[in-house]
């Protein structure tokens, strides 16, 4: 039985990974270390809350001495690190949590596991070579893109928020040890998830839940900024394959292939939620879609992001199971249930 760390579960893509992987890997022992600050719920891990292979740690990624006992009491042999803070409005807010968490705690992990790992650079303890760390990051680090064109692994990093900054920053540390020192490690650059478990404050949640409620739907500036939509699940699968199969220090994109404006993106899922949850016959409006309301614009606001894929397709033969319609109408029934209060 091999122990992995695995950082941040309570959290949207963490708890669809951690069923996902226990289910696929029955070698696998996965220990979750989350602080459960406001994005992050247990209930998101019902599932596997009493699975023998999984045990829950609640505490801070930037807590050395914590980790340090994690490391050695489960003998960790494997990082696989979602943790963050990720909300980049939050980011405007309040910046300092965003460096202290994902710079700062980044670093407390990837030190703890080069000193548990190896003996020195590029020099492994016996038993620990196939030790990895696997960095969970965004397109977001690359800045904003044209109306043409995508981001590739070899893109230039061009931060334009706090939060994106902080994960810039985190993927450079991670990079460092994997030159300096010699640490396997392999870092993911995924596009805008969507799927269960997904924070409310998120764009598919806050429109799927406003609409419900038959509150005006908030769409920022002229709801023209595109962004690349990935199917949380899809996402899991292609951190499994880089995890297990990725060439140590390399990167890989995982996009999803699904470029949408956010006014598309609002007006199709008012034409579902019309269809799978209509609207009551004596109610002021017709349609969800005329909750739909434009308000100021986002500082900083990267206008598109879209990713190429291309390398995890043909190195590791990553590929979507869901395309966009197929991936929107599973997550919007998902939310309905859990927004009438029905079962999950």
């Amino acid at each position: 039985m091999k122990s992995v760390l695995v950082t941040g579960c309570a959290g949207f893509i963490g708890s669809n990974f951690v069923p996902y992987f226990l289910e696929k890997y029955p070698d696998y022992h996965i220990v979750n270390l989350d602080l459960l600050t406001y994005a992050g719920n247990l209930d998101n891990l019902k599932e596997v809350e009493n699975h023998p292979r999984y045990t829950f740690v609640h505490g801070n990624i930037g807590n050395r001495e914590l980790v340090e006992y994690l490391f050695d009491t489960f003998d960790i042999q494997g990082v696989i690190h979602f943790a963050a803070e990720s909300h980049v409005d939050n980011s405007i807010k309040n910046p300092a949590i965003f460096i202290e968490t994902n710079v700062n705690g980044t670093f407390a992990l990837l030190d703890t596991a080069y000193k548990h790992w190896m003996e020195a650079p590029f020099a492994y303890k016996k038993n620990y070579e196939a030790c990895r760390f696997h960095h969970i990051s965004t397109d977001e680090v690359y800045g904003t893109l044209g109306e043409t064109g995508l981001f590739t692994e070899e893109t230039p990093y061009a931060p334009n928020s706090p939060y994106s900054a902080s994960k810039a920053s985190s993927d450079m540390v991670v990079r460092s040890y994997h030159h300096t020192y010699g640490l396997n490690t392999v870092i993911t650059n995924c596009s805008n998830n969507y799927g269960p478990k997904q924070h409310d404050e998120k764009l598919i949640p806050t429109i799927i839940r406003n609409a419900i409620g038959g509150n005006p739907i908030p769409i920022y500036g002229d709801g023209k900024n595109i962004r690349d939509w990935l199917y949380v699940l899809d996402h899991c699968k292609g951190i499994d394959l880089a995890y297990h199969s990725g060439r140590a220090g390399e990167t890989y994109n995982i996009g999803g292939r699904n470029e949408r404006t956010n006014i598309q993106i609002a007006e199709t899922i008012c034409a579902i939620l019309d269809e799978l949850h209509p609207i009551a016959n004596n109610s002021e409006i017709k349609s969800y879609n005329e909750l739909i309301t434009y308000v100021e614009d986002r500082a900083g606001h990267d206008r598109r992001y879209a990713i190429d894929a291309t390398k995890i397709e043909n190195e590791l033969g990553w590929k979507a199971d869901e395309n966009f319609e197929s991936g929107i109408l599973k997550t919007i029934q998902w939310y309905v249930n859990k927004y009438r209060g029905d079962d999950r």
